[in-house]
């Protein structure tokens, strides 16, 4: 178990995170990036998986530049989108970017975000000083192809996904060839513990493949 520390980005401001220590010295570390709906129980438990892997994890608290401790149900989804609307995206960078400063005495930094946060993951790998990115069922990542990553990056989608049609991953992919791609027989959001649509077939075949590229590319 982690616990609720602050971050300092580079605008002054102090985004709550929540920070998961492995036990002994970390194979490096990683910046977990939240979707729609806040700092969620899932989002840290994922922050905790990794941990337990060896990787010094941290997940910030994105939504905290408009309300502290936006924990929204997987259920209310009009209120999650409401809340990233209000966000901006380059004051969003900068609360990633001190994430990535906060485990970087862990050595090479990757990150992983989901939905709205795969989308973010990608910019981070096009933006940001990190060394690694994996993106589950990213939406809006179709929008930003004129950004171009400058790290590995790993995608996971799922070919039952509503909301990002296999169209519009053929588009990433042609985009971005260099990366890795993965679908597996599931809905948007199968890796969500806490979701309907949890897949825990994929969702554990997905978490096997994204150890071994954070191996890789990370430590």
């Amino acid at each position: 178990m982690g616990n609720m520390i602050e971050l300092s980005a580079a605008d002054g401001f102090r985004p709550a995170a929540y920070l998961a220590e492995p036990t002994g010295k970390p194979r490096g570390g990683l910046v977990v990036i939240q979707e729609i709906f806040g700092l969620t129980r899932h989002i840290r438990a994922v922050a905790d998986q990794y941990a337990a892997q060896g990787y010094l994890s941290v997940a910030p608290g994105i939504f905290d530049r408009i309300e502290r401790n936006v924990d929204v149900p997987y259920s209310d989804m009009a209120r999650g989108y409401a809340y990233m609307q209000k966000t901006h995206l380059a004051q969003v960078m900068l609360d990633i970017d001190a994430g990535v400063a906060r485990v970087r005495g862990a050595g090479k930094v990757g990150v992983v975000g989901y939905c709205w946060g795969g989308m973010l993951a990608y910019l981070a790998a096009a933006r940001l000083k990190v060394d690694a990115a994996i993106a589950y069922y990213g939406g809006g990542i179709d929008k930003h192809l004129d950004e171009k990553p400058r790290v590995p990056v790993l995608f996971h989608y799922g070919e039952k996904d509503t909301h990002i049609p296999l169209a519009t991953v053929d588009k990433v992919r042609a985009a971005v060839p260099g990366a890795t791609f993965h679908l597996y027989p599931a809905e948007h959001g199968f890796n969500c513990t806490d979701r309907a649509s949890y897949e825990p077939k994929s969702a554990q075949l997905a978490f096997q493949r994204s150890l071994e590229f954070l191996h890789r590319h990370v430590g």
